[in-house]
């Protein structure tokens, strides 16, 4: 009676590896991926979706179709992704809001970490400090003297309540031992709009949001967070070389999957997107953009989210951050 036991127990735990492991050794992709895009169309991250798209299209000989899901931070489309099958046809292209949403919201419909796997980083990016042209301050070390006899009075624009670039604008407070206020916009094209009109003053941006106006001298560029000059814009120094070494802030892009998709499915995907951040032409597209490739498989992606965690969480914590 017990070996009977014993081998209809081995029976169905056999019977219920058999999808793990037929699901390990199927051809993947068989038919159209759904990339989904937690941002509006036209937007920075965008024609980073349509590229790494075109490549995995050209790599696997399947369709990857782009589908931008914007709303409520990048929570609508996050959740669409949390109630896809995790079967690697569903994925999702975001960025380090995913983070901060998860330490600003106690009530999102999904666990930030349980119900996905991050598959790979795409890029990183570093942030410009612009300002208007009538900010009287031409260095760094001019607007920190002219923010420390002002308390208050600059104001900074930012493209939402908890998103990166109010985090920036928070932790350079902290840093520099300044109060420049922030002012929360619906998005970065209206914050970047009011910044050309003169409404606010300055804006910790993302270089692709701004480049362009900072070489039509619509807009000033004084530090760069990044350890080298941004090669778009060789003569803005780095927040280091500015004398403000202790200031760091960075955003991410990459891809994930939902919980449960089976690891061959999510190492093929990472294994692909390693290459496609290698080739020549997608890291000078990147570069122009002033976007760094970034290259981490799961286990590296998942420690930078964790690290971010606790940075993003401490500096939160600290200004009082609030999602509204």
């Amino acid at each position: 009676m017990q070996r009977l036991i014993r081998t209809a127990l081995l029976a169905l735990f056999f019977v219920a590896a058999l999808p793990v492991a037929f699901a390990d050794t199927l051809p993947y992709p068989v038919k159209p991926i759904r990339m989904l895009v937690p941002f509006p169309a036209g937007g920075s991250t965008d024609p980073v979706a349509r590229l790494v798209a075109q490549k995995l299209n050209e790599a696997w000989g399947q369709a990857v179709v782009v589908d931008n899901r914007p709303g409520a931070n990048t929570i609508i489309g996050t959740d669409a992704l949390a109630k896809s099958p995790p079967d690697g046809y569903t994925i999702l292209l975001t960025a380090s809001t995913h983070v901060i949403n998860s330490l600003l919201m106690s009530k999102l419909p999904y666990d930030s970490y349980k119900d996905f796997i991050p598959a790979a980083t795409l890029y990183k990016s570093e942030f410009l400090l612009v300002l208007h042209p009538s900010v009287q301050a031409n260095t760094l070390q001019e607007l920190i003297a002219l923010a420390k006899a002002k308390p208050g009075a600059i104001n900074y624009a930012i493209s939402g309540s908890g998103n990166a670039n109010q985090l920036a604008g928070e932790l350079f407070n902290m840093v520099a031992g300044v109060k420049l206020t922030s002012v929360p916009y619906k998005g970065g094209g209206p914050a970047i709009n009011d910044l050309l009109g003169g409404q606010v003053q300055a804006m910790f941006s993302v270089p692709v949001s701004v480049i362009g106006q900072v070489k039509a001298g619509k807009l000033r560029a004084i530090a760069y967070t990044g350890e080298t000059a941004l090669a778009a814009l060789p003569q803005v120094p780095t927040f280091a070389q500015a004398g403000l070494p202790d200031f760091d802030m960075k955003s991410w892009c990459g891809i994930l999957v939902p919980a449960g998709t089976p690891k061959a499915i999510v190492d093929k995907l990472s294994t692909e997107i390693a290459k496609i951040l290698a080739m020549p032409d997608v890291r000078a597209k990147l570069e122009d953009q002033g976007q760094i490739p970034f290259i981490q498989n799961t286990e590296q992606f998942t420690a930078l989210m964790s690290a971010d965690r606790e940075k993003f969480g401490k500096i939160i914590r600290t200004a009082n951050i609030t999602a509204e």
